[in-house]
């Protein structure tokens, strides 16, 4: 069985072939960073257990696997025409495999300054937004995942709304990954910014072709600019072999608003780190997830809400439901800075456990250096109540319907949350195929 070391020697050496494909786009500044990004990764280690922010996700299972960076494949369009919702057909970016495929993506003509691409198109023309932006949240410098992403940042989403200006359908981005057989390293890097009050909706889903083997590895940078908007919603729905590691930084500016709804059904180990930082007052943030968990399969959220500037709020809520012998672990984080005076922070995980071989790993956290604000958070971990299970049961309806209905009232509060009706009612059919045996 290959080490850590013999792993990170994989990627290290696999990057020279990376480099050596790159052709042109070698001579361009972002390539520098793509090189202090491999330096770094290889002077840093990856987690374990003994690590605090890793200490209930072992990732030795994906250390088994010396990954390929992934490489350009076709697919066809019947093969993907279920993954887009009919919310909005104008505007559908699609990547196979981390790459951009024009073929399959559908994108309105950019107009007043809208800008909707793949990220190797705007580093080949020297995007100004790209470089003002890119890497400049999500540092490398201490997180070997993120290291390894800049390093071979080649492709990813690129969604860019300017000043005053309101996309009013959502984006659609399919990350869709068909392996051939191969155990590959797909690593999306994904960017979406907003001028002042600018708005936009994206909807973010992750999917497989086949049930093979391979590791997600993406990086997410959103920049919201004053008074703008953003709703973003993630879908990771890879198959259960699989493996994804994601990231996404988020700043915001004076009295922006920020709305994410992450919810993740496949993966064998999967884990989200998702942060915010308020960079001037009256900003808003929204972070609200779901997990379902059956089998083995394990899934990690750590989330991280800056309050370092007064006057902002913020309203955390994730829910999670294990089956068999899954495991699942929230670490929420709310720092309010000292002169973060008037901050509103609330936090909320709740947790069902419906087998005796489940477990969640469950720690909010506040950290407050102000005097004058309003902030609380809370954890529970139980099982479906027995009383309503019963008082269904009386009722002439039978236990496991009873129970998708319990389970479908404990989840509706995170997903009747979202503005896009069709993603709504989407999720709720996952919930009953899922728990209606």
């Amino acid at each position: 069985m290959s080490s850590p070391l013999d792993i990170k020697n994989w990627y290290i050496k696999s990057f020279e072939s990376f480099e050596s494909s790159l052709n042109g786009e070698s001579s361009m500044p972002f390539h520098l960073v793509r090189k202090e990004a491999i330096e770094k990764f290889s002077q840093l280690s990856f987690p374990t257990t003994h690590d605090e922010d890793w200490r209930f996700t072992n990732i030795a299972p994906l250390l088994k696997y010396n990954f390929e960076p992934s490489s350009k494949v076709n697919a066809a369009f019947h093969q993907i025409k279920n993954y887009i919702f009919e919310i909005s057909k104008k505007n559908v970016l699609v990547f196979i495999n981390g790459y951009f495929s024009h073929e399959l993506s559908k994108i309105e003509r950019s107009k007043d300054g809208i800008i909707l691409d793949s990220l190797s198109n705007q580093l080949e023309n020297g995007s100004q937004v790209v470089n003002r932006h890119l890497g400049k949240y999500a540092k490398h410098s201490e997180q070997i995942f993120t290291a390894l992403s800049t390093a071979f940042t080649r492709d990813g989403a690129f969604v860019y709304v300017p000043d005053n200006k309101i996309i009013e359908e959502p984006i659609q981005i399919l990350f869709i990954t068909s392996t051939g057989g191969k155990n590959i390293l797909s690593q999306p890097r994904n960017l979406y910014v907003t001028g002042k009050n600018a708005q936009v909706s994206i909807v973010e889903r992750y999917l497989s072709l086949d049930e093979g083997i391979y590791f997600t590895n993406v990086v997410t940078e959103i920049y919201a600019g004053e008074n703008s908007t953003i709703d973003h919603i993630k879908l990771q729905e890879e198959n259960l072999n699989a493996f994804h590691i994601s990231r996404t930084e988020v700043d915001q500016e004076k009295g922006s608003s920020f709305n994410s709804y992450s919810f993740s059904f496949g993966g064998e180990i999967a884990r989200h780190d998702i942060n915010t930082r308020f960079n001037d007052e009256g900003g808003e943030s929204s972070l609200n997830g779901l997990f379902l968990l059956t089998g083995n399969q394990l899934y990690d959220t750590h989330s991280l809400i800056d309050h370092a500037k007064p006057n902002c709020t913020s309203h955390e809520k994730y829910k999670g439901i294990l089956d068999d012998t899954s495991h699942g672990v929230f670490n929420g984080k709310v720092i309010v800075r000292r002169d973060a005076q008037k901050t509103n922070a609330f936090q909320e995980n709740k947790n069902i456990i419906l087998s005796n071989g489940a477990l969640i790993n469950t720690k909010p956290q506040l950290e407050i250096f102000a005097d004058d604000v309003k902030c609380s958070h809370g954890a529970t971990i139980g099982q479906l109540d027995a009383d309503a299970m019963f008082y269904l049961k009386s009722r002439g309806i039978g236990e496991e319907n009873a129970k998708s209905i319990l389970i479908h009232a404990f989840a509706s509060d995170v997903i009747r949350t979202i503005k896009i009706e069709e993603v709504k009612k989407y999720l709720e059919e996952v919930l009953v195929k899922r728990f209606n045996k």
